[in-house]
């Protein structure tokens, strides 16, 4: 009696059946990858962050030749064009601390960002911090051009550098017309705070 199947045809079966769960798992990946908004929570969409993680191997500081001081440059130059863009668009951004990890396409354009608000964040709704986050990525291209998809995960809080405040004007005391008293606070800088005991 012959055989079915020619060892051959063995060999090929077994090589479609071996390759198969992997061609069932690359259009879940895919799907899962479509599914994954531009901007998210860190701690949802776990799977296919999961993924995303797995994509984008790179990190900011190997696309930077592994020079910690340029990395740091081009990661506080983004944290400050989002303040300016934050000006630009009268969303107050001021006071928002929180984690980001941004995935970069290797033009510059951001594929997606992953946030979560640290616990001294001003209070802010989510939902607007992720719609501010999804229209920044819309008008800004990352100052870097790499052979490969590359990541940050690090922190920001707004303002990015805090304003210095002329010492001179705040000890110098104010000219008062009229009647009207001084105020006390009046020779503070904001966010400042006077003992009036």
């Amino acid at each position: 009696m012959k055989p079915i199947f020619a060892p051959h045809h063995l060999l090929f079966l077994l090589c479609c059946l071996m390759t198969a769960p992997l061609a069932a798992q690359a259009p879940q990946s895919v799907v899962s990858q479509q599914a994954l908004p531009k901007v998210f929570i860190l701690g949802e969409h776990e799977s296919a962050y999961e993924q995303l993680n797995v994509e984008y191997q790179t990190l900011l500081l190997s696309a930077c030749g592994d020079d910690m001081k340029l990395a740091f440059k081009k990661w506080r130059s983004m944290l400050e064009e989002m303040e300016v863009f934050a000006d630009e668009i009268d969303y107050e951004i001021k006071g928002i601390q929180l984690w980001l990890n941004v995935f970069w396409n290797n033009d510059g354009s951001i594929e997606h960002i992953a946030f979560h608000l640290k616990p001294s964040s001003r209070n802010v709704d989510v939902v607007e911090v992720a719609a501010f986050l999804s229209s920044f990525m819309n008008h800004y291209k990352f100052p870097l051009v790499y052979d490969d998809k590359f990541t940050h995960y690090g922190s920001a809080a707004f303002p990015v550098s805090p304003r210095r405040v002329d010492k001179k004007k705040l000890n110098t005391p104010p000219s008062h017309s009229g009647d009207a008293a001084p105020d006390a606070n009046q020779n503070l800088a904001k966010d400042s705070t006077r003992n009036n005991d």
